[in-house]
């Protein structure tokens, strides 16, 4: 099985993270912001990712800390199961349609840390969630990661819709890009021989 488990503790959070990459997406996922806990949760169903997430951060700031520890650590726990790469899809690319919104992922886990964005929101907060911090969670994870990341919404209006239609389409584009190919065998998918650097 590919685990990663990964604990992060600075003077602005503290998190525990745990990820079985051949799971059934459980998740079991705490950050104190409750509209990140739900898009966490969703990313998890749909990559078949388990995720066991807790996180306490200085929320009595604002939520940029807990939005982008959170995403590092998700992203290293991954790096981490993910080892040196071996047999994997390497690439994943989905079209995500949620309602009247369609939303198009792309990525590589290249170990070239990367992020297209090229999605807006009409209301600054979902829930209480800052919608400037989608952006900026999407550039920590594939940074933490080291994934090459597009997203881009093709049209929408509904922010909520929008915004859960990218994670459902990250989910989808990973669970292809980190499930193993048994033509592949224990070849890192690379002329390299490595990923990254």
């Amino acid at each position: 099985m590919r685990r990663g488990t990964i604990t992060r503790k600075t003077s602005e959070t503290d998190i525990a993270v745990e990820v079985n990459l051949d799971g059934t997406g459980a998740y079991d996922v705490s950050t104190g912001i409750g509209f990140l806990d739900h898009m966490v949760e969703q990313f998890s169903r749909h990559s078949l990712i388990d995720v066991t997430m807790k996180v306490a951060g200085d929320l009595h700031v604002d939520q940029h800390h807990t939005t982008e520890d959170s995403a590092i650590a998700l992203g290293q726990a991954i790096a981490q199961a993910l080892g040196d790469k071996a047999g994997i899809g390497r690439y994943g690319a989905v079209y995500s349609p949620m309602d009247e919104a369609l939303s198009r992922v792309a990525l590589d886990i290249s170990g070239r840390p990367y992020l297209v964005w090229k999605a807006g929101f009409s209301q600054p907060r979902l829930g209480e969630m800052d919608t400037e911090l989608f952006e900026h969670w999407f550039h920590s994870i594939a940074h933490a990661l080291g994934i090459t990341l597009h997203i881009e919404l093709l049209y929408g209006q509904n922010n909520h819709h929008i915004v859960e239609g990218i994670y459902k389409g990250f989910a989808r584009a990973m669970r292809q890009a980190v499930e193993r190919d048994p033509r592949k065998g224990d070849a890192v998918p690379s002329t390299k021989g490595q990923l990254g650097g």
